[in-house]
């Protein structure tokens, strides 16, 4: 008995650490959760709960470690060598959602706006919640002028998380400009 009960624990284990990431079962309450936060300040720590595990990878150790290199690139300013290494992970781990969303931030940020979009639409298709691809979409509309695309991505990402005021203000903004305008 001992030894099955052994045997499962570590079964169970490893099909929790193989679901890490956009798959793993803790996101779903923590989105409901994020829906109902009381204020801006719990739903940043229930936010920072589902990047922290956006941004593991159980079931490739080498990918995930290689995204931690590459976040450390990024924040050092490092661009181009992140891009690499988050290029890398995808090529060894094309279902991990946040590579994908970190190379099109940082391909956002290079000007590359084109193959950033591309990689929100990969990272919307494996975690179609990303509410920060969904706002990145929305500023590179921004940025190309194209203010109805950038209403309907900063609409879909509060409708995830209705506690971004920084994409609140962009849209109503936008939304303002958009009723001054003739029809």
């Amino acid at each position: 008995m001992r030894s099955f009960l052994g045997a499962t624990i570590i079964a169970l284990t490893f099909v929790f650490l193989a679901m890490a990431d956009q798959r793993d079962p803790r996101l779903d309450p923590l989105f409901e959760e994020l829906k109902t936060a009381a204020s801006v300040t719990d739903a940043r720590y229930i936010e920072r709960e589902i990047w922290g595990i956006w941004s593991e990878h159980g079931a490739d150790v080498e990918a995930e470690m290689r995204f931690n290199e590459g976040l450390l690139l990024m924040n050092a300013g490092q661009l181009e060598q992140a891009i690499r290494l988050f290029s890398i992970v995808i090529d060894v781990a094309p279902e991990f959602a946040e590579a994908w969303n970190k190379r099109a931030t940082l391909l956002y940020f290079t000007g590359d706006y084109a193959g950033s979009v591309r990689d929100i639409e990969r990272t919307l298709a494996l975690e179609p919640r990303h509410f920060g691809a969904l706002s990145g979409l929305g500023l590179i509309y921004q940025q190309l002028e194209s203010p109805d695309g950038a209403i309907k991505a900063f609409r879909a990402a509060l409708d995830i998380n209705p506690h971004m005021p920084h994409i609140k203000e962009r849209l109503d903004m936008l939304m303002e400009a958009k009723a001054g305008k003739p029809l």
